[in-house]
C-alpha cells in the first residue's frame, strides 16, 4: 500500500515546489524596484477603473498623505505629488537601529476611468548619532540610489536597494487599499523592463 501511495507523494511534493517557487517569483518581481525610461529607480502601478469618483479619490489620496505625513512638493488639477521617506533599521547582534533614511518622490494621477501613481527620485541620507544618543541625518545632501558606491560597500547598497523596493511595495499596496478595499493595481512591467512614465 505504501509503495503505491509513494509516486503519487513525489508528484505532489514536486508541483508544490514548483507553485511555491512560481509564487516567490511573482512577490520578489513586484517588490523589486525597476528602471524608469532615463535610468531612475522606480515603482509604478496602474489601476484602470476608478472605485468612485475623481474628486472622492482625489480627497481619499489626499488624506493618506496627510495619515503618512509626508510633505506636498506639487499640487495641480490632475496630479498631487508628495514627499516622503522610508527609515532603514541596521540589524547587528539581535540589536536593531536606523542606519539612514531614504528619501523618496510619490506622485499620484488621474486620468479618465483610471489612476496611476510611482514612487522615484530616492534619495538615500546616513544617520549618526547626535550628543544625546539619537539617530539623525548626518547630511542634508542624500545620494541616489542609482549611484554605485563601489566594491566596499556594494553588499551594503544593494541591501538598501532592495529594502526600498520592499518598503515601496507595502507602501503600495497600502495605498491602493485605503483608496478602494475592493480595486487591486498591478505593476505595469517585467522584470528587467525600463518603465515609461511618459504615455498610458
Amino acid at each position: 500500500m505504501y509503495q503505491a501511495l509513494w509516486p503519487g507523494a513525489f508528484l505532489f511534493l514536486f508541483l508544490l515546489l514548483i507553485v511555491s517557487g512560481a509564487v516567490a517569483q511573482d512577490i520578489k518581481e513586484i517588490k523589486e524596484l525597476q528602471k524608469d525610461e532615463i535610468g531612475k529607480y522606480i515603482h509604478y502601478e496602474v489601476v484602470t477603473q476608478l472605485p468612485v469618483s475623481a474628486d472622492s479619490l482625489a480627497f481619499r489620496a489626499k488624506a493618506f498623505f496627510k495619515l503618512k505625513k509626508m510633505d506636498p512638493s506639487k499640487i495641480d488639477s490632475t496630479a498631487l505629488e508628495q514627499r516622503g521617506k522610508f527609515v532603514i533599521n541596521k540589524t547587528a547582534f539581535v540589536l536593531s537601529h536606523p542606519s539612514g533614511e531614504i528619501l523618496y518622490n510619490f506622485r499620484f494621477e488621474i486620468k479618465g476611468e483610471r489612476y496611476r501613481f510611482w514612487l522615484t527620485d530616492f534619495l538615500f541620507v546616513p544617520y549618526q548619532r547626535d550628543r544625546y544618543g539619537n539617530f539623525v541625518p548626518s547630511t542634508t545632501k542624500g545620494v541616489p540610489l542609482e549611484k554605485s558606491p563601489g566594491k566596499l560597500n556594494a553588499g551594503e547598497w544593494s541591501a538598501y536597494v532592495s529594502d526600498a523596493g520592499r518598503q515601496s511595495a507595502a507602501l503600495a499596496a497600502e495605498f491602493k487599499e485605503y483608496l478602494s478595499a475592493t480595486q487591486q493595481a498591478k505593476p505595469l512591467h517585467k522584470t528587467g523592463a525600463l518603465i515609461s512614465t511618459k504615455s498610458w
